[in-house]
């Protein structure tokens, strides 16, 4: 199972849509699953979802791999973060 966490107006996309609350969608995991894959089985529109893509906690992009027990984090075009470069891709030591 992936957890995956949405913000702003992906927030829409889960059952709890309070943004008070947490949203979070948790989806079945498949074999060789990217943020992409996660994203258009949620049906999320790839043009709505910004560049600030976290895969436990680490910057990803839609070809990053998530595993099983991942928790994925999706911000939408409009929340956009301003200092990306802080955060590592997942994989990289660097």
């Amino acid at each position: 199972m992936v957890s995956v966490h949405v913000y702003g107006k992906l927030r829409r996309f889960a059952a709890e849509s309070d943004p008070c609350g947490d949203s979070v969608i948790d989806v079945p995991h498949a074999a060789g699953d990217t943020v992409r894959s996660l994203v258009v089985r949620l049906g999320i529109p790839l043009d709505e979802l910004g560049a600030n893509v976290f895969v436990d906690g680490r910057y990803a992009d839609l070809g990053s791999p998530v595993e099983d027990g991942a928790r994925l984090g999706l911000f939408p075009d409009d929340m956009q973060l301003l200092y990306k470069w802080y955060f590592r891709p997942k994989g990289t030591n660097e």
